[in-house]
């Protein structure tokens, strides 16, 4: 199960390996928004270079957007490239036939989508969006979404689209991410916002800086009163053959075992 992806701008190779070896469970090298037009093209062959070389395992890329002129190009050489990555990052989806494009591009070449949904078409699409066989991760771009729409970065603002991005991902067995926290040294307020997300059901999240996985991990491990209330529902649950019974004056049924055991699941990540 992964908790954290880490961003790394593609034209910093310097930074490449010590992103790789933080605490990050996924690790994108960004070819788009971290990247200026004129170092585009140096990017991307530092990049696949990388990629090509390294032994970790946990690390991709994210290309550039369909609807730009780097797109073709950045399809066209990771197609060449022959690598077989955990994930391909696309930016700024807002249609289901912009990811059967790129599938027939790549034909199963180079790994499973990280969709980005971040735009209000993006989101009204979503659920056919993430119905893609390729569609393994997903991703709420918030600060795109707030200037697509414009509105502002308040929680309650963004409480729709990341609830229906919970169900959309939910429904098509897709891993949501949320957001990067945009005030990197506000790692109190990065903590408090993640566990936030985590009671809508989103478990993981990406970052900007490796200061900022250590709090993201914090704030989605399982409380040890939580542990020990889901260890508490499975004892209940295993004397009573699978019929229904009270714990804590409480109905014990099936989602709520199913939650006791996700919070096991995690305690040992």
């Amino acid at each position: 199960m992964h908790r954290s992806l880490l961003f790394v701008p593609g034209n910093r190779p310097d930074r490449y390996e010590k992103a790789c070896e933080s605490a990050a469970d996924l690790v994108c090298i960004d070819l788009e928004d971290a990247v200026g037009p004129a170092d585009k093209v140096s990017a991307r062959e530092m990049v696949l270079d990388y990629l090509a070389g390294t032994s970790h395992k946990h690390v991709a890329l994210r290309i550039n957007a369909a609807d730009t002129e780097y797109y073709k190009d950045d399809v066209a050489a990771l197609a060449k490239s022959g690598l077989k990555l955990p994930f391909i990052m696309v930016p700024k989806v807002s249609s289901l036939s912009e990811l059967k494009s790129l599938d027939k591009a790549l034909a199963d070449k180079c790994g499973p989508f990280f969709v980005l949904i971040e735009s209000a078409k993006g989101l009204v699409n979503c659920e056919e969006i993430l119905s893609h066989r390729m569609a393994e991760y997903a991703l709420y771009g918030a600060i795109d979404y707030a200037g697509d729409v414009g509105c502002d970065d308040r929680w309650e603002t963004h409480l729709y689209a990341r609830s229906r991005l919970v169900a959309a991902c939910a429904a098509n067995d897709v891993s949501l991410f949320d957001s990067p926290y945009a005030d990197v040294r506000n790692l109190e307020g990065l903590e408090a916002a993640t566990r936030r997300a985590r009671g809508l059901g989103i478990f993981a999240r990406s970052a900007i800086h490796p200061a900022q996985i250590g709090p993201i991990h914090t704030a989605l491990a399982p409380t040890d009163a939580e542990i020990t209330h889901a260890r508490r529902v499975m004892e209940a649950y295993a004397k009573t053959d699978g019929n229904v019974a009270l714990l804590d004056g409480k109905l014990l049924e099936a989602p709520i075992v199913k939650a006791a055991e996700w919070v096991l699941a995690w305690s040992t990540e």
